[in-house]
């Protein structure tokens, strides 16, 4: 009972502090709404200290391994697997400043959190067919080679059900094809354990282990052979990942 108690306590200041600092955070980019620059990298640099915050209030303790890579290959396109609620957090963390994140445009649509990720500087494709893909995908590379901008995307797409990797979508290898910003393969173990879709939210002693891999050069990709590069980094994670983490096909 107790042990319950202090999971919502702790979820519930959790929430309490992400909530009241977004919502602090707005207002500072509605003032700001003139200074891009200046917007984005204050917005930023909240992204990477609440989501330690959150983390740590969670007692979620990770263990990154080569966690310099992140820093050494900047700027470069960040990708990891995508298994946890964690995940938005364990990203806020880890990722450099100066690199943003993309989502699907429909989260302005979102109350608060919608609004902040977009005022934040984090770029929106717009998935409602191909060509519209396409052309979100042109402006986000022009945006991150004009500011100098890292990207973090989860290639997945969406969040794992029960914690085992899922196929691979293109749009980061079409992002590395146009920006030839290097691929940094980042392997996060378990998360799914501590926050996922069928398990909720649990305690876990053990360190949350998290690996950070050399880059992968993609300056000679080419569109004919894609699939073969998009297959080539996903057999990174299948070498890394355990057994319980493994796609089931």
């Amino acid at each position: 009972m107790l042990r319950f108690l202090e999971k919502v306590i702790r979820i519930l200041l959790a929430f309490v502090i992400f909530a009241s600092t977004s919502l602090f955070f707005l207002v500072v980019c509605f003032l700001l709404l003139p200074f891009r620059t200046l917007r984005t990298k204050i917005c930023l640099f909240y992204g990477t200290v609440m989501g330690k915050t959150v983390l740590y209030l969670l007692k979620v303790h990770p263990v990154i391994k080569d966690k310099h890579l992140l820093r050494e290959s900047f700027p470069a396109l960040y990708i990891a697997n995508h298994t946890s609620t964690l995940d938005l957090f364990i990203g806020g963390w880890l990722a450099p400043i100066g690199t943003v994140g993309i989502s699907k445009k429909e989260i302005v649509f979102v109350p608060f959190f919608g609004w902040l990720y977009y005022l934040s500087g984090h770029l929106l494709i717009d998935r409602s067919n191909r060509e519209a893909a396409i052309r979100s995908m042109e402006k986000i590379v022009k945006q991150a080679q004009r500011d100098n901008l890292g990207i973090w995307i989860w290639p997945e797409g969406t969040r794992s059900k029960d914690g085992r990797l899922q196929v691979f979508k293109k749009g980061f290898a079409h992002l590395a094809l146009n920006s030839r910003l290097p691929i940094v393969p980042i392997i996060i173990h378990d998360a799914h354990k501590r926050w996922g879709k069928q398990t909720g939210f649990n305690f876990i002693k053990e360190p949350l282990k998290i690996e950070v891999l050399p880059k992968i050069d993609t300056s000679e990709w080419r569109l004919e052979t894609l699939d073969e590069h998009i297959a080539s980094v996903r057999e990174i994670y299948i070498k890394y990942l355990g057994e319980d983490q493994q796609p089931n096909s």
